[in-house]
């Protein structure tokens, strides 16, 4: 090659050789990330394999179908043994308590709706671990998220996985510019799971038909309450079910029970029409119920944003724009108003239904697949 040409960039946008650039593969012990760590290890890339343990692993032995649990621990450590790239295992237990789990029950006794996912993808997968990967002196961490990273005018930019059924960006939207310049994800291009699944089956892994992890991984079959109630044995505290003018209809057994656009379980017979949960007050142990239509919202107060557009987010005092309220929901068409660098109202065009406090609220270009970023819907 000439002096003066540059070489050609490797498919993670490195000018130099695969054997040259070092990569940490984030393993989960899925699927997914097993996929990532063969096809890049097969490319001829320096690989080297992080699974965290996240909880304790004598309970997690006995758990299934969520991440980092130990058989999951066990699963990557095989795929490295048969791709032939080191494998290493981090106690992050403590980490994940902390910035985490704690934050988890305290929000949620505080009659918010949390969303553990984002939290641990920002203050531990991508910040931790991260930082781990640069120790380790990789040129670049990769996860097996279905998202993408595409290179615009002003550098790197996030954008929605090609299959929208598997699209991640609800639980990605904390990634900062500067994770996002380290950050690699090689799924995100593919048009379907099962085009995942079929290379780990060219990849002859042993995970190739895992089923994919459904639950929160400290909450097994999805039973918030109970995780609570060991955590914060406060939280069962019984109170009040009342209507919106304070009349009592009905008694309960704690707020963490119940969730905003609850109808079932509720305990309250013999009206004409359904009651739905409408707010949760910690403080006066009352659950809030209501008819129907008091669930809708137009405005969504947004706090802790992440913003990922190339002008400031503060420099206009419009942005038009699509918002994602839940992660089950599609993107809607909303006006997002900056109050301060960090902090907006959003005002959607069609009003949603049971919008909660805790939820994220991410914001997508109108035009494109492009994330700009989100922030963290509170009570105004």
């Amino acid at each position: 090659m000439p002096l003066d040409q540059t070489p050609p960039l490797n498919s993670l946008g490195f000018a130099k050789a695969p054997a040259d650039t070092r990569v940490v593969v984030a393993m989960s012990g899925g699927v997914d990330s097993s996929v990532v760590a063969a096809m890049l290890a097969e490319e001829g890339y320096d690989v080297i394999g992080v699974t965290l343990q996240l909880y304790d692993h004598g309970a997690a032995l006995a758990k299934k179908g969520a991440c980092c649990a130990g058989i999951d621990i066990h699963d990557a450590r095989r795929v490295a043994e048969d791709m032939g790239f080191p494998h290493y295992v981090l106690d992050y237990e403590n980490v994940f308590k902390d910035a985490v789990i704690d934050e988890f029950a305290d929000s949620y006794l505080g009659g918010a709706t949390p969303v553990p996912c984002i939290r641990c993808n920002e203050r531990v997968k991508f910040k931790d671990l991260l930082e781990t990967a640069k120790d380790l002196e990789a040129d670049c961490m990769a996860t097996g998220h279905y998202i993408q990273r595409k290179i615009g005018a002003a550098g790197a930019e996030l954008h929605a996985a090609a299959d929208a059924s598997k699209d991640q960006s609800y639980f990605l939207f904390s990634t900062t510019p500067e994770q996002l310049d380290y950050l690699r994800f090689p799924l995100g291009h593919l048009p379907s799971k099962e085009a995942t699944r079929e290379l780990a089956e060219k990849y002859g892994l042993r995970v190739a038909n895992k089923p994919d992890s459904q639950d929160i991984c400290f909450v097994p079959d999805g039973d918030y309450a109970s995780v609570i109630r060991k955590l914060r044995p406060e939280a069962a505290a019984p109170g009040q079910i009342v209507d919106t003018k304070g009349r009592v209809l009905a008694q309960h057994e704690g707020v963490i029970n119940y969730t905003i656009g609850q109808r079932r379980g509720l305990g309250i017979g013999g009206l004409a029409d359904p009651l739905y949960v409408v707010r949760l007050d910690a403080d006066r142990k009352e659950v809030v119920v209501g008819p129907k239509h008091m669930l809708a919202t137009r405005t969504v107060p947004v706090k802790e944003i992440n913003w990922l557009g190339d002008e400031p987010f503060a420099s206009r005092k419009e942005w038009n724009v699509s918002v994602r309220v839940r992660s089950t929901r599609p993107p809607t068409e909303a006006i997002l108003r900056p109050l301060s660098d960090t902090t907006a109202e959003v005002e959607l065009v069609a009003a949603e239904e049971g919008i909660s406090p805790g939820q994220a609220c991410v914001f997508y270009d109108t035009d494109s697949s492009r994330i700009f970023g989100g922030g963290w819907i509170h009570r105004g």
